[in-house]
């Protein structure tokens, strides 16, 4: 099967499931397992902060670090796409006892003039402002500049809120910006980046700030659930991740340009040309038949319409001979 429903589908580099088998480990939550340790200082190191904390997941670590940054009762605000709003079933709510506020998404950038309004005043009648979320790269498909994450950061701060970033797929932000990652998360007070999706890692994602910061985010991930023992098998696949699997982001980025190019050409597809910034493809399709249905009958994963519309990832598992089957596929059907 060729598997274009996401990045996250990607499975663990020969080279990854060498180093799992071999990896030293220890008890993490005692904090003595050197491959935990060391991804964490490298994670740190990379982004340009202090600490780090391996988590199991994308949607832990950002509970994590919501659960972290506010008190109960308070608020948080986010747009009204964001993958912590959209795609992490309400946990906000349940896990913190937040409420979620949401302001008008410009392809993942908020409207700066309505962000200043979504602020809470000091009413008794109103909730506290606790936390700023931004997501970059977005999941629309688009990065947001670092022009708008330095205003909606100095926004933030004339208030005393701290900013959070949704950084699942930040490198591949950084990729599209030409700069660092370090470079992007200048603007917020917590990030998290996911492992598992385009950097091939099985498990895990890394939440980084101040070692302040991540000290009580540990705490809360033990309470959480997510205190783990020798998980050092898993970081050595993320050591690798951030080694190696950054350095090719780039061809997900060309053929997912390039797919783009070939779906334009066929009848009845309108691709959603502003939102090419990294692996993903979005389009929508004037045709009765569900297109991940006729892609599977030649042995091809999609997932199906979410919003009106399709999307379909590159990532490192697609080879070019399975990216050319891909296209012919749809050639296929189109025509």
């Amino acid at each position: 099967m060729i598997d274009v429903r996401s990045d996250t589908v990607t499975r663990p580099t020969p080279a990854m499931r060498e180093a799992m088998a071999r990896a030293p480990v220890g008890d993490d939550v005692y904090g003595d397992d050197p491959t935990i340790n060391a991804l964490e200082e490298k994670a740190a190191q990379l982004l340009s902060k202090e600490a780090a904390l391996f988590t199991p997941s994308g949607t832990f670590a950002n509970q994590c670090a919501i659960m972290t940054h506010t008190r109960r009762g308070e608020e948080i605000i986010l747009t009204e796409d964001a993958h912590i709003l959209q795609h992490e079933a309400g946990a906000p709510a349940l896990l913190s006892g937040v409420n979620m506020r949401t302001g008008r998404s410009l392809l993942g950038k908020f409207d700066l003039s309505e962000l200043e309004a979504l602020f809470r005043g000091e009413d008794i009648h109103y909730p506290r402002t606790g936390l700023v979320c931004m997501e970059n790269a977005h999941g629309s498909g688009a990065v947001i500049d670092l022009e708008h994450m330095k205003a909606v950061y100095e926004m933030a701060k004339e208030r005393g809120v701290p900013v959070h970033l949704d950084g699942a797929r930040l490198f591949n932000a950084a990729v599209s910006l030409g700069v660092e990652a370090s470079e992007i998360v200048k603007y917020t007070d917590s990030v998290c980046f996911c492992l598992s999706k385009g950097l091939m890692a099985p498990v895990g994602s890394l939440l980084v700030g101040t070692s302040e910061f991540i000290d009580l985010a540990r705490k809360n991930r033990k309470l959480m659930g997510g205190g783990m023992r020798q998980a050092g098998i898993l970081a050595a696949a993320g050591l690798l991740a951030l080694d190696e699997q950054t350095k090719r982001l780039h061809i997900d980025h060309e053929r997912a340009k390039k797919l783009a190019t070939e779906l334009e050409k066929l009848p009845r597809i309108q691709v959603e040309k502003d939102r090419l910034d990294i692996n993903m493809v979005f389009f929508r399709w004037d045709d009765e038949r569900p297109l991940e249905e006729e892609l599977l009958k030649r042995g091809i994963l999609m997932n199906g319409i979410e919003f009106g519309e399709y999307r379909i990832v590159m990532h490192g598992d697609i080879d070019e001979d399975q990216f050319e089957t891909l296209v012919q596929a749809l050639k296929d059907i189109c025509s």
